[in-house]
């Protein structure tokens, strides 16, 4: 048990690394006192030591493994939430056993998944420095990290440009015509999105419209995220896989660390999963996936931007907005985290605003609708 007291700031988000591996306790140490809005409380090799230090000192954020010795984190987890619920964000590791748990953790109170970091090279070690840093500040955001009048913490600019989706394919030409297809619906979502599409996706009939979906979730989650959810609805859930036909009652969800477009086939559409830079700071992008839309489909495709921090999706949904898609942004009430619902409404990017329990309405009146102007 390691306690910390670095001396800075009242306006620092503080946190309690709880992992029983020492290494993974300096590497996430480093990581977060990299941020100058972070520091680090507390490091705790297991649930005990860590409940010590918090009857010392409460933190904003606990930065959580799973696997501990002596009481598991899921049963951690259990019981900060039946006593004093605060943000956690789970470092899990990357394994089915990993991604299984982390779902229950998630369904136990988390604010966000993220995947234990492993850098190999100077990109990937970035890119997970941005990725721990974000999820943190994104759990403190959240509903259960809400304090009032708390300033807010300054943030450290991520290493390296912020690439839009110009590095992924060129934008749409405004007023092109897209010739009339089968209706498509375009999902985006980040903080709290596993459980919002969980809400969404069970609302919807067999025969909803085929739906495309990223969520920023590590690589190796999403395949068993989607297997959770197709046990779950009626509609039929897989991760995308490279050429997939989308069809009425399906849906694909975004793989982890890899891009998701559309891809027009005649009258229909198919998954097309590409590699490539980090958009918005994302691998899988929201802006990606609604630029394709924008381009594709035009208006035969709906845009829907569920709750997450950042503004990954504000951008491209504008363009799918000036291409004839209706466009719709979660509302503030229903979002655990109101930054990239926000960014698109800011921007003028979305049309309309809905509460998480109107979405799957939504979907199914513009599918109606486009099926009748198809016949009409």
């Amino acid at each position: 048990m390691t306690p910390h007291k670095s001396g800075k700031g009242p306006e620092q988000i503080k946190v309690l690394i709880v992992d029983d591996s020492t290494s993974a306790r300096t590497m996430l140490r480093k990581i977060v006192e990299g941020d100058p809005g972070l520091s680090v409380m507390g490091a705790a090799g297991d649930a005990f030591a860590a409940v010590r230090l918090m009857k010392a000192e409460l933190p904003d954020v606990i930065l959580l493994d799973l696997e501990l010795p002596g009481m598991d984190g899921i049963t951690f987890l259990k019981r900060i939430m039946e006593q004093r619920p605060m943000p956690v964000v789970v470092c899990s590791s990357h394994t089915e056993f990993g991604s299984e748990k982390s779902f229950e953790a998630l369904e136990a109170g988390a604010v966000e998944v993220i995947l234990k970091p492993s850098p190999q090279n100077e990109a990937s070690r970035q890119e997970a420095t941005v990725r721990i840093c974000d999820a943190i500040h994104a759990a403190v955001q959240s509903r259960l990290g809400r304090r009032p009048q708390r300033p807010a913490p300054v943030r450290i600019a991520p290493p390296g440009p912020k690439l839009t989706a110009n590095e992924i394919l060129p934008p749409p030409v405004i007023g092109r015509a897209v010739p009339r297809t089968e209706p498509i619906v375009c999902i985006g979502a980040s903080t709290g999105g596993t459980e919002a599409l969980r809400v969404v996706l069970e609302m919807l009939p067999a025969d909803a419209p085929a739906i495309a979906i990223v969520q920023h979730m590590p690589p190796g989650f999403t395949a068993a995220f989607a297997k959770r959810l197709n046990s779950l609805c009626a509609v039929n859930i897989t991760e995308a896989v490279d050429g997939a036909p989308l069809t009425q009652g399906q849906v694909v969800i975004a793989q982890g660390d890899q891009h998701l477009m559309l891809r027009r086939v005649g009258a229909s559409y198919r998954a097309h999963v590409v590699g490539g830079a980090q958009v918005s700071r994302h691998r899988p992008s929201v802006d990606v996936l609604f630029r394709s839309a924008a381009v594709q489909a035009g208006s035969n495709a709906l845009g829907i931007i569920l709750t997450g921090m950042g503004d990954d999706g504000a951008r491209c949904m504008g363009e799918m907005k000036a291409m004839g898609a209706p466009t719709i942004a979660q509302d503030e009430a229903s979002c655990v985290v109101y930054g990239m619902p926000r960014e698109a409404v800011e921007m003028g990017s979305a049309v309309q605003t809905l509460s998480l329990e109107r979405m799957a309405a939504a979907i199914m009146g513009f599918a109606r609708r486009q099926r009748l102007g198809a016949t009409g």
